[in-house]
């Protein structure tokens, strides 16, 4: 089941976030504000597993996917394909990844590789970008 955030999800969220971060090095740089960086603007959502939140992702105001992440010990459960559908429901038509390893995870789903960028953020940081036709 994938539902809004809530504010009683987030230290849960930041948890995971941390266990993410230690397994598959997202994100690149752990945040100084964890809470901070899982809240650009836009629309937060969470996937439940046996009623706990097991992942995350945010449709931010420019229809980007965002923040994406799956509780490692949670994985090959569908919970991300769950996400990104919910992403999509939500308006997300973009998105920008770091790690080639999750390229083919989204190219399953129908999104099309437009191109690579570096990273406004660090620019020895090469970024694929990624669109979802409506």
């Amino acid at each position: 089941m994938v539902r809004d955030r809530q504010t009683e999800d987030l230290e849960e969220c930041v948890r995971l976030l941390r266990d993410v971060h230690e397994a598959d090095g997202y994100p690149m740089n752990w945040p100084a504000d964890p809470i901070r960086w899982l809240s650009p603007p836009g629309r937060h959502l969470v996937a439940l597993r046996d009623g706990a939140v097991a992942g995350h992702v945010v449709v931010t105001a420019a229809g980007e996917l965002s923040r994406l992440f799956v509780d490692p010990a949670r994985r090959g459960l569908g919970l991300a394909s769950l996400l990104v559908s919910a992403a999509e429901r939500y308006g997300a038509r973009r998105l920008e990844v770091v790690d080639g390893r999750v390229a083919g995870f989204y190219e399953r789903l129908g999104w099309t590789l437009t191109g690579t960028k570096r990273a406004d953020w660090d620019a020895s940081v090469h970024l694929r970008c990624y669109r979802k036709a409506q």
